[in-house]
């Protein structure tokens, strides 16, 4: 009968033993699992994700239409040969020269 009790014992602890570590591996897995779905590169991350790539996508189309746009105007005042309708409007702009027979006229 003393052996009885020793083995139901011994296997009640184990079972409880058993127990602990399946219950710490459920938590593990749901907090994996949690993670997944609510981490920074989770599931109800990936709209805003999806948002944020459209935007950067704009943004990154009008800067490559400016840089298209001053590529261009640094070609057209290339020193060997410059454009002498840009370089005469910027004379005038930058420098306020103009020419004896011009007329000018001042818009607000």
């Amino acid at each position: 009968m003393r052996k009885l009790r020793r083995e139901s014992r011994i296997s009640r602890d184990g079972l409880a033993r058993d127990g602990l570590v399946q219950g710490g591996a459920l938590v593990a897995l749901l907090l994996l699992a949690a993670w997944a779905v609510f981490g920074p590169s989770g599931l109800l991350s990936w709209s805003e994700h999806r948002q944020l790539l459209e935007i950067r996508k704009a943004e990154v189309a009008a800067l490559e239409k400016d840089r298209d746009e001053l590529r261009n105007r640094v070609a057209l005042l290339d020193p060997r040969h410059a454009d002498p309708d840009l370089t005469g409007e910027l004379l005038r702009s930058d420098l306020n020269v103009v020419h004896p027979d011009e007329m000018v006229m001042m818009l607000r």
